[in-house]
């Protein structure tokens, strides 16, 4: 279990209340730092410092007002969340849960608390790490398919609003699963993870490299005004993974083919536009061999 110092903040407490239930100083589940704001909107306006922890504080019985639920559920994207309260009825609970909070504590158990907030960030850091891992590819570092698919949706939707094209890239290295045959798994992902950091320094920040297999990346051009654009950062690139690679002393000689697909000509939908390119890497349509003209690298 972490000793790290927790940054706790109360949401909504009464002025003047008096905190039976308040995180005690000395408690082996700390340490705590504890702030508190009046409302979720404070929170949502970025008015606080990050916290680790947001406790909420629901009255119950006559003084209870509406949850409110958006403003809640962006709460809970952001840290651990728990609900203390003197009462809360079955179907408010669940509710609650199914937004995003961790736990929900009853005043009468108050002394379980420091527990509860540490298990709760601490529960929240490890689903953080399950998402991460489930969206990224673990041997490059890179987004996986499934979280570049998502990265493409989001940005097309974003150009049906302001339209401008977009570019994807898939890249087909070819002979990795010779390597790994040859020289063994580690050899073929040291290959894999410097054409990773090749990718990724070629391009801008705003631009996603994904890892899409084991002999497959991708590149999400978020925007070019032109296809000579893109063009240009194909030839780019298809230069810098010519250069060899040094596997364990040895210089290891790549070849890789390219397909691209632009949006809106090639499809408007994020598996249109990959299949499209996927398709056009397959087929060889664009490839740079190793040992062609030795252009500058820009």
């Amino acid at each position: 279990m972490s000793d790290k110092l927790l940054r706790v903040v109360w949401i909504g407490l009464p002025q003047g209340a008096t905190l039976p239930w308040a995180l005690p100083a000395g408690s082996p589940w700390g340490p705590f730092v504890a702030d508190s704001v009046d409302t979720l909107d404070v929170l949502s306006a970025g008015e606080s410092q990050p916290a680790d922890a947001l406790l909420l504080y629901l009255p119950s019985g006559a003084q209870a007002q509406p949850v409110a639920w958006p403003a809640l559920s962006a709460a809970c994207a952001e840290a651990a969340v728990i609900v203390v309260t003197a009462e809360v009825d079955i179907t408010t609970q669940q509710r609650l849960l199914s937004t995003g909070v961790q736990d929900v504590v009853l005043e009468s158990n108050s002394t379980s608390l420091a527990q509860r907030v540490r298990l709760a960030v601490e529960r929240r850091s490890v689903e953080n790490d399950a998402v991460k891992a489930y969206a990224t590819d673990l041997g490059t570092g890179l987004p996986n398919r499934q979280q570049f698919i998502e990265h493409m949706s989001q940005l097309l939707a974003l150009r049906e609003r302001e339209p401008k094209p977009v570019s994807v890239l898939v890249f087909r290295i070819e002979g990795l699963q010779g390597l790994e045959a040859a020289r063994g798994q580690e050899s073929a992902n040291v290959v894999r993870r410097k054409v990773a950091v090749r990718l990724r320094a070629g391009v801008r920040a705003s631009d996603v490299v994904a890892s899409l297999g084991v002999d497959a990346f991708a590149v999400l051009l978020s925007s070019t005004e032109s296809p000579a654009d893109a063009t240009h950062v194909v030839d780019k690139l298809q230069r810098w993974l010519r250069e060899p690679v040094t596997v364990t002393g040895t210089s290891v000689a790549l070849t890789s083919f390219v397909g691209v697909a632009q949006f809106p000509k090639d499809g408007r939908q994020p598996d249109e536009l990959l299949r499209h390119a996927s398709t056009a890497a397959m087929l060889g349509a664009y490839g740079m061999q190793p040992g062609a003209a030795n252009d500058p690298i820009t």
